[in-house]
Order: structure tokens, then sequence, then C-alpha cells
């Protein structure tokens, strides 16, 4: 089932999608109100009856009649697990894959909707793509044993970077990865989240792709990650709780304009996709003062 973040120019709610009959239904409440015990009847391998619980309310209703939010409330964390493909490193940053998973957070202002712009920067001239697979959190604690078991699904993500801010932390201090990571309004995320059910049992392979005005930049699959998405979980949860809602990106692939130098301009039509779930599709906003 494909699960929104939505709004028709009041209040966010949560709705579920028909992208066939491209319509939606409501839901009522915030995701706490029904996202654990979804996540608990999936894990359970009752999708049906974790649907058939959904508190709906009201009719079906176009879905060309919302706009489609980042599908994750204020009050959740966005994670980020980078450094995770090695061809990335290699052929991007001239890296080898470190011992362990890399993670940091992202400021919730940063994200987007799926078809929202996104905001150029003032502070950086080197605007970057990163397609990557965005992990749902639907229930907590997570399991160690058994971390997917937590997850209610999967949805898209562009984390859009700033290279020279990345570049630009301090000597011995390392890079400064808040800066070119959470800058206002430049993350998109969605267009919505598809449930786990819908994919096989395990950490996903999906094809991953990224174009810009057209031309692919980004082509691969995340079976290519080194550390599954279990693995990350564990990762992160042995050093910062999840909690219902959150999410989590899982890295990027090789590809992106820090190795080509093809780095995003204003009017380009960026659009992030991974297979089984969908496309985001942002148009990158004018530079400061052009």
């Amino acid at each position: 089932m494909k699960i929104a973040r939505c709004s028709d120019g009041g209040a966010p709610f949560w709705a579920l999608v028909d992208a066939e009959g491209q319509t939606l239904r409501p839901i009522a409440g915030a995701f706490a109100d029904w996202g654990p015990a979804l996540t608990r009847a999936i894990a359970a391998g009752r999708a049906d009856e974790g649907r058939e619980a959904l508190p709906l309310a009201g009719p079906a209703r176009p879905l060309s009649g919302v706009r489609l939010l980042a599908p994750v409330e204020p009050v959740n964390r966005v994670v980020v697990a980078g450094a995770n493909y090695a061809k990335h490193l290699a052929a991007d940053f001239g890296l080898k894959s470190p011992q362990q998973p890399i993670a940091f957070l992202k400021a919730y202002g940063a994200l987007i909707g799926a078809n929202d712009p996104i905001r150029y920067p003032p502070l950086t001239s080197e605007l970057d793509h990163e397609v990557e697979l965005v992990v749902v959190i639907g229930d907590a604690p997570v399991d160690p044993e058994n971390p997917l078991a937590s997850v209610l699904g999967y949805t898209v993500g562009n984390d859009v970077s700033a290279r020279d801010l990345q570049r630009s932390g301090p000597t011995g201090i390392g890079m400064d990865l808040f800066a070119a990571k959470s800058q206002d309004r430049s993350t998109g995320v969605g267009p919505w989240i598809v449930t786990r059910d819908e994919f096989a049992a395990g950490s996903p392979r999906l094809g991953l792709t990224l174009k810009v005005n057209g031309d692919v930049r980004q082509d691969s699959n995340t079976g290519e990650m080194t550390w599954d998405v279990g693995q990350l979980l564990r990762f992160v949860e042995a050093r910062s709780s999840f909690a219902g809602g959150d999410i989590m990106f899982t890295g990027s692939p090789a590809g992106v304009g820090q190795g080509t130098g093809l780095f995003l301009q204003p009017g380009d039509v960026v659009e992030a996709s991974v297979e089984g779930i969908g496309t985001i599709k942002n148009v990158v906003g004018p530079k400061p003062g052009a």
C-alpha cells in the first residue's frame, strides 16, 4: 500500500493512495495513532488486516487536488547514513569504504515534497544530487535481532548537498556535513511511503536512478550497498534510539557532481527514482541575487 502526507491548503494530513486510480483517502490522526499498529501487522504477515484497521476519514479524493509533502512529521528525526556505496566513494571522492557506517542528522527544515522547488542555497556554488532509498520507521524500539520488523516501508530521497561547504570543515576536524546537508528547502522526499509487504523479504534490492534534464546521472541498485538496511538500523539504534515516524537515508551510488563536475544549476529538472516506489521531480530555483 502507498501512504502519503499531504496538504490541500489546510493542516497536513496522511492519506492512503490509489496511484493507479489517482485518488486518495485521508487517514484520521497523526502517524503515532496508526503507524505502529500498521507496522506490527505487516511484521506479522497481516498487512491486509492492518490496512482494514486504518482510520480512514471520508470518501476518495483526486490525488491531483493535494500537494505531496515529505512523508515525515516535524516531531520526527531525519537520519542520514552515508558512505554506503563503495563505487561512489572511490569514483566521486577517491576514498575507500570506512570500517563502519557513518550516520548524522539532517535538519527537518531541509526537506521538501515530491514536486516542490529546490531552494538554491546562498552559500554554495557546488549544489549536488544524491538519489537514495529512504527507510521509514513505523514502530519502536528497533530490535537488533530483527530490525526490519520496525520498518513500515520505504520512500525516495534526493540528499541534495553543498559540496564546497562539505569540504570547508577546519583542518583536523573533518567535513562540515551540517552545512552541506541541512540547507533549507533543498532535500526532496516522497512521493509516498510504499509499505514493506510490497517488497521481497530482507533488505530491498531496488534500482536507483537520477536524471537531470532527462540525462541519466546516477544508475545503480540498492544491492550495491556496503551495509544493508538491517545493519544500518542496528548501527544507529545502538547509538541513538529510533522513534516511530523517523526516516533514514541509506546512502547514494556513484555519479554525483562531486565526481563528474556536473553540479546542479538554476532551472535544472531533477528526477530521483527508486524501483517499486516512484519518482520525485524537483526544479532547482534561482541563485540568490540572480
